[in-house]
């Protein structure tokens, strides 16, 4: 397995064990840290709000990727692939951490960093990868790849229900600030990539 695979695969594994962590616990992190609500309530009319102002927040983000798709190109240019990928899973993680701390109001605001870091992941990591590959092995090492996007989440789903009870007392704010946390891993990670300037491979 290439070198830059091999590290390009830790980056992804940090990067979707947060998006999971993300999608998983955003709902019950909103409805009891913005909303006030007890983890065992599941019901009645806060909690569908709040799981409406999370829809709103997930919406953002998603507008926030389309639009940021069209600037990575244009920015990797100036500066580099791994640069760009860096600077988004930087922003997505201050993005996650920020809504510990932003008022409840203020959400949409963490959404922008996730949206760059959406935006990044679909991408970056493939463009990354595809010139380290030998092309009669391409479908092959792809395939492997995407085994580091599934395998965070199997982990996450195995693991993460039972951290945020055990160690959180089901307050899953701390979980997704946790999320955030791997995210910056991931974009620290993405430093060790070595990407040539005229093609090759590490």
């Amino acid at each position: 397995m290439p070198v830059r695979m091999k590290r390009l695969g830790w980056v992804q594994i940090f990067s979707w064990f947060g998006l999971f962590t993300m999608w998983v616990y955003t709902t019950s992190a909103v409805a009891t840290h913005h909303f006030g609500l007890s983890p065992e309530v599941h019901s009645g009319k806060s909690y569908n709000d709040a799981g409406d102002l999370v829809g709103v927040l997930f919406g953002t983000y998603n507008f926030v990727a389309l639009i940021f798709a069209f600037l990575i190109t244009p920015i990797a240019r100036l500066t580099s692939r791994k640069f760009v990928h860096f600077a988004s899973l930087i922003l997505g993680g201050l993005g996650l951490l920020s809504m510990y701390v932003l008022p409840q109001e203020w959400l949409v605001l963490s959404m922008i960093g996730v949206g760059i870091a959406w935006a990044s992941i679909l991408t970056v990591p493939y463009a990354l990868l595809v010139d380290a590959l030998p092309a009669e092995k391409m479908g092959i090492y792809m395939g492997i790849f995407n085994f580091f996007i599934v395998l965070p989440q199997i982990v996450n789903a195995l693991i993460g229900g039972w951290i945020v009870h055990d160690f959180f007392a089901d307050y899953a704010i701390y979980y997704v600030a946790f999320g955030g946390l791997t995210f910056l891993i991931a974009g620290l990670l993405t430093l060790r990539i070595k990407e040539p300037l005229f093609g090759g491979s590490d």
